[in-house]
């Protein structure tokens, strides 16, 4: 398939090559399959193949490889950021949001806060909760911006805010 048609460019990257964020959806997209291909064969992480499995819509299989990984490493935040979104994917969204909220306890003041803010706002925006998810996402670039966070990540929490504030005032 090689690239997604209709230029992407200006889309948010998402972490893993060939994958970026939509910026009407705030869903990870892939647009480059060969880039995906490639970057999963070179790597040796369990959690990059979760990534993709989620992103191509594949919760189950995504859950039985992150049971595994899990097993080996129980406190990586980012296997459990993984188990809240395989309950998003899987369209569990109340479970997903409950997740988010206790990794967000677990991660209130810490430098890992803004990603779970950022993850916590998707999953409030799947699930139709625009105004919480506006204030989600405007925590998190408040806390990326703070932090000094990389341009690429304040990028992906601007478009997210800015995305949702639309959404927010079309419906109100």
């Amino acid at each position: 398939m090689g690239f997604l048609p209709g230029g992407t460019s200006d889309w948010p990257d998402a972490g893993f090559p060939g994958i970026k964020i939509n910026p009407d959806t705030l869903v990870p997209q892939i647009v480059n399959e060969d880039a995906v291909a490639e970057a999963l064969a070179a790597s040796t992480d369990p959690g990059d193949r979760i990534f993709v499995l989620l992103v191509e819509g594949h919760p189950a299989e995504a859950a039985e490889l992150l049971a595994e990984a899990r097993y080996s490493d129980p406190s990586s935040l980012r296997l459990r950021i993984f188990e809240a979104d395989v309950l998003r994917v899987s369209n569990r969204l109340d479970r997903a949001v409950e997740l988010f909220r206790q990794l967000l306890a677990e991660t209130h003041g810490t430098p890992d806060e803004a990603v779970i803010r950022q993850h916590l706002g998707r999953s409030y925006f799947a699930s139709g909760n625009i105004a919480a998810a506006v204030e989600s996402f405007t925590k998190a670039l408040d806390l990326r911006v703070a932090g000094s966070a990389d341009a690429a990540l304040i990028y992906a929490s601007t478009v997210a805010v800015r995305r949702a504030r639309d959404v927010l005032e079309h419906t109100s």
